[in-house]
């Protein structure tokens, strides 16, 4: 009835944009991440067949509102799957910046899946759950399945669902996924994730990007199946402007880039034109930036980057969703 899971928030390689169903959120295409590890959200939940009533706290504070109602959302569908009326406890602690882009969403609902069902009871393959954890943030679905995942689209659970992806070492001895460094260059900026999903359609950039899209998929996938690192950085770095292009074209005109946010593209640019460094960027959804390079260089590129006076992490690629002792609980 209790179970505790951690998971790790993603960077999206090839980014899905706009929600074709809201309840359900399936995507209008594939997308492709990796998670990023030490940084994870961390998840309590007991089912408590005594209680009147739902609780939700994240980071201490309980939640409310459109956030509350994506919980419920997670949560009804495992009262489904369960067959249970029962309410339910969750509390969730996330380890690093929340709603600056760095994809705390995905880790969150990713973490809540795994616990809700765990404690219900359910016996599922971490793609059963990700299509669970789908309801809540089709980006979590990649989160349960960790490392470079893919998010397939479709219009049920067993279509619309995240696996694996497989990779290779490059012939240069690049492994993506022990020799990236990703290093998070946080620039906190108000974002509206959920209005720019809804908007996706209305853009006349999205048929161009939903055309476009397909080429990136296929060249991500064989990049990492070769263990490329510049094909499958490149390849992310492009993504994210084409991204950027729609989200900007959209009814509202989203622009969330801030002047950091282009120093930091401009730092990249010149270390990898003047240096030489192997080192790309990429955002999702918000101005802070993730700048992907080899182990080697990322001394080179972290001092660099400090240069502009921004905060930096240094992160690694981090596994799938999992169950924690009982000794880690939250409560």
């Amino acid at each position: 009835m209790k179970a505790t899971a951690r998971a790790h928030p993603i960077q999206g390689l090839v980014k899905y944009h706009g929600i074709r169903d809201q309840e359900k959120r399936h995507p209008y295409h594939d997308s492709i991440s990796l998670c990023t590890a030490p940084t994870a959200s961390t998840t309590t939940v007991e089912w408590q067949p005594d209680a009147s009533e739902d609780t939700y706290v994240i980071d201490g504070e309980e939640v409310e509102g459109h956030a509350a109602e994506r919980i419920v959302n997670v949560v009804d569908h495992v009262r489904e799957l369960s067959g249970s009326d029962h309410a339910v406890r969750l509390e969730s602690e996330n380890s690093f910046p929340s709603n600056i882009g760095f994809g705390s969403s995905a880790s969150g609902f990713a973490a809540a899946a795994l616990a809700l069902t765990e404690a219900a009871g359910l016996d599922m393959t971490l793609p059963d759950v990700s299509a669970v954890a789908r309801r809540g943030s089709s980006s979590a679905a990649r989160a349960v399945t960790g490392a470079y995942s893919i998010l397939e689209t479709g219009l049920n659970d067993e279509d619309c669902r995240s696996y694996r992806l497989d990779v290779g070492e490059g012939e240069d001895g690049f492994d993506p996924e022990e020799d990236l460094r990703v290093i998070a260059c946080h620039v906190p900026a108000y974002k509206e994730t959920e209005q720019a999903h809804e908007e996706a359609a209305a853009s006349h950039m999205m048929d161009a990007r939903m055309a476009h899209v397909q080429d990136q998929l296929v060249e991500m996938k064989d990049a990492l199946r070769e263990g490329a690192f510049d094909r499958i950085y490149k390849t992310a770095e492009h993504d994210s402007l084409s991204l950027t292009a729609t989200t900007m074209t959209g009814p509202s005109g989203w622009v969330y880039w801030q002047p950091e946010t282009i120093e930091v593209f401009n730092a990249v640019r010149e270390l990898r034109t003047e240096e030489d460094v192997p080192v790309y960027f990429s955002t999702d959804t918000g101005a802070s930036v993730y700048v992907n390079t080899r182990e080697e260089y990322v001394d080179r590129v972290e001092a660099r980057i400090a240069e502009i006076g921004i905060e930096t992490d240094v992160w690694e690629v981090g596994g799938p969703a999992h169950i924690l002792d009982e000794s880690e609980a939250l409560f």
